[in-house]
């Protein structure tokens, strides 16, 4: 993924943001967010080592991933799946150009998922924000380098005052110097920031794992660190597990996965043993 591809997400994004607004103004769209019932908390377990599961029917990298009929009813059934294999939390793609996702799709895992929904996009507006918790969302993905500082501030502050979870994503050391410098301000009493590092190259979408462990003691302390992209096995998400991370958010594999359930549980038990093992 080239810096022109990302600049092309954000000129998308931002063009949608335009549309919506026209739509709905964002006090508004505040309101219609806040009288929404709270969503559930992310909830970690005492084994130190969780799964975000991802719901995408596109990828990039990968193609199509899948073709429903009814991408709704689709999106529905392979959360509550996730959830039942023992999933912290629901991560749903709603980018449309290139992953073929919607905002429906998030409604629609959100209304039967009994875990936390966690938009995925390229977000570049706060008003993104509170149209994910308006469609059910407990958590969102904000892309540190795609977001200026101020930027980064106000998505932060929309997401503390919608009781949501934060997932700040880095590629690099840089991103997360700025990611430090951004969950310094977070409030005491919302939800623990998630910060994950993604270990695909922006350039030719290679995926380097060895740039988990390379990063994660730069990820800022008192944040919960994640690993992003490129886990595909078991011993996968036991290195990573060794290496520090609490999660793992894995998408494309789950997809072609010939039994989503017994792939998740088995990447959750390979990550828990070896979280064990280190302690």
């Amino acid at each position: 993924m080239t810096r022109s591809l990302l600049d092309q997400m954000a000129t998308s994004s931002q063009e949608r943001v335009e549309q919506a607004r026209a739509r709905e103004d964002l006090p508004a769209l505040r309101t219609r967010a806040l009288d929404r019932a709270p969503p559930p908390p992310l909830v970690r377990s005492q084994s130190g080592f969780d799964l975000i599961a991802e719901v995408k029917l596109r990828a990039p990298s990968a193609g199509v991933l899948s073709r429903p009929p009814d991408p709704e009813r689709e999106v529905a059934r392979r959360a509550r799946a996730y959830a039942d294999a023992g999933a912290a939390a629901i991560s749903v793609l709603t980018e449309p150009s290139r992953f073929d996702g919607d905002l429906s799709h998030l409604a629609a895992a959100a209304a039967v998922s009994p875990v936390p929904v966690l938009r995925k996009d390229f977000l570049v507006d706060p008003y993104q924000v509170w149209e994910a918790r308006a469609a059910g969302a407990g958590g969102v993905l904000l892309i540190t380098r795609m977001l200026e500082d101020v930027v980064l501030d106000a998505a932060l502050s929309a997401v503390a005052e919608a009781g949501m979870f934060a997932l700040l994503e880095a590629f690099d050391g840089h991103d997360l110097d700025r990611t430090a410098r951004a969950v310094a301000q977070w409030p005491t009493d919302a939800p623990t920031p998630l910060v994950g590092v993604n270990s695909r190259d922006l350039t030719s979408l290679e995926v380097d794992l060895g740039r988990l462990p390379s990063l994660v003691a730069r990820i800022p302390e008192g944040t919960v660190p994640v690993a992003e992209s490129g886990v595909t096995t078991p011993d996968d998400a036991a290195s990573v597990a060794r290496a520090g991370y609490a999660l793992v958010l894995v998408g494309t594999a789950l997809m072609l996965a010939p039994d989503s359930r017994v792939f998740a549980r088995a990447l959750l038990e390979a990550g828990r043993s070896a979280r064990g093992g280190s302690q």
